[in-house]
């Protein structure tokens, strides 16, 4: 067996309409199965698949996500664009929505913005720099981490 791609995210979220809201209509993605009264469940995709992105609700008294370091899910990443101005476009669209960014990184081989969804999943939001060849030198992939400026 050999894993070709990853194929889709399920998330458990409280509230099925904010976190759909914040799927949809922030960061862009494709309604697939739009958020119904009655099923607790809303699909996205970007057209590459059926669905990339399905959110299961569980309600408001589900246990929330730990705090600090713990064993599971870090965070998820999403590639935005292929360039600087994407992220910049991305960033003025995040703070029209009134979502935090919690960090801007320059990681040499992609520029990242950091934020978290209604739960507090965390999503870095990506390009990948042009011009840089990690498959001849993988040791780019672990280049130290920069503040990223746009």
């Amino acid at each position: 067996m050999q894993v070709k791609e990853l194929g889709h995210l399920v998330l458990y979220v409280s509230n099925l309409e904010k976190s759909a809201s914040f799927y949809g209509d922030v960061l862009g993605w494709d309604v697939v199965i739009p958020a119904r009264q009655g099923v607790p469940i809303a699909a996205f995709s970007s057209g590459r698949t059926h669905h990339e992105l399905l959110l299961i609700e569980v309600g408001e008294s589900a246990a929330p996500l730990p705090s600090g370091r713990h064993v599971g899910l870090y965070h998820f990443g999403l590639k935005i664009g292929d360039t600087d101005d994407d992220l910049r476009d991305a960033l003025r669209r995040l703070n029209d929505a009134g979502v935090k960014v919690n960090g801007m990184s320059d990681h040499t081989i992609s520029h990242s913005l950091y934020i978290e969804d209604p739960d507090g999943n965390e999503i870095e939001l990506y390009i990948d720099v042009e011009g840089i060849d990690w498959r001849s030198d993988p040791s780019l992939i672990v280049a130290p981490v920069k503040p990223l400026r746009l």
